[in-house]
């Protein structure tokens, strides 16, 4: 399954869904994938600073640990070939239009939006208004 690539089905079909979840974005010096699965990490990016999780708010607070914002997830149902061209750009510049910031992480099958927790409704009606629900 590679997934759509026409631009057009692809924001059609969209199909937003918001997590009822919070998430911050943590990090840690000198670890590896793995580390910090009591976290329970969504998703995990290795940076020459540091391994970045996006957890839950509730266990980084249970584990005392600091970070920035909290964010509120928002998934693309559609599923996007990792090789579509346009689909972020075409997002992101709706969200930018309405002034909000969106957080981008791919997987093989969605796209994932991390929206600071007070805009994830009106990042919902902007995602609606571009794919015309």
């Amino acid at each position: 399954m590679s997934g759509e690539t026409h631009l057009a089905k692809l924001i059609a079909a969209m199909s937003p869904e918001l997590s009822d979840e919070e998430y911050v974005f943590c990090t840690f010096e000198n670890a590896h994938y793995g580390d910090h699965v009591a976290l329970q990490p969504i998703a995990a990016m290795h940076e020459s600073e540091g391994l970045t999780l996006v957890v839950p708010r509730a266990s980084a607070e249970r584990a005392k640990l600091d970070y920035d914002a909290v964010f509120r997830h928002i998934s693309l149902r559609v599923h996007s070939s990792l090789e579509a061209v346009g689909l972020t750009a075409a997002f992101s510049s709706k969200l930018a239009e309405h002034g909000l910031s969106a957080n981008v992480v791919a997987g093989y099958y969605h796209d994932h939006i991390f929206i600071p927790a007070g805009d994830a409704v009106p990042a919902m009606a902007a995602l609606g208004e571009l794919s015309g629900a």
